[in-house]
């Protein structure tokens, strides 16, 4: 039987400068722990949180400095920074974010006719490339709890306002 834990050293080539090492977990039924280490052109340290998979991923610029496994997303520190989350049947979950998670992130993906949503927290970082690379249906926001239905409150205001206006006028 194979060991999964053997690590082999490489030598990154020309123009890349930094290690890299990866942790994700998929809570999906039964847990999932996959962890991997290469070498990057250009890296940031990234934090994603959708409760059902947590992803973080640090970089480092010495040799060798990628040896340790990167920390398990399911044990970092909360930070102060809540969001809504999904769990199949509802978007109400409220989450805590962890390290560099500052941003709450909702994610939209069409496909065979239905719409699938995944709220949670996310690093800067992951905002900033999504943004950067224009992919749709990602949206990050700043404020606690921002990532909830804003559509349906404003149409709710909306409503409310016009039924007012109405009566008042009427």
């Amino acid at each position: 039987m194979g060991s999964c834990a053997d690590q082999k050293v490489q030598t990154c080539p020309s123009g890349s400068s930094q290690c890299m090492s990866t942790t994700s977990v998929t809570q999906v039924g039964i847990s999932s722990k996959v962890s991997a280490k290469s070498c990057a052109v250009a890296c940031q340290n990234v934090s994603i949180n959708f409760d059902i998979l947590k992803m973080t991923s640090s970089c480092c610029d010495t040799d060798l400095c990628n040896a340790k496994d990167n920390s398990d997303p399911s044990t970092n520190v909360p930070n102060g920074k809540k969001c809504f989350s999904c769990d199949g049947n509802s978007c109400l979950n409220i989450m805590s974010c962890s390290g560099t998670e500052d941003r709450c992130i909702e994610a939209t993906e069409a496909s065979g006719g239905q719409s699938v949503v995944l709220k949670g927290c996310a690093s800067k970082s992951i905002c900033d490339s999504a943004s950067l690379f224009g992919v749709n249906g990602i949206s990050c926001c700043e404020g606690n709890l921002c990532n909830g239905d804003q559509s349906v409150s404003q149409s709710f205001l909306f409503l409310c306002c016009s039924l007012l206006s109405y009566f008042l006028l009427h």
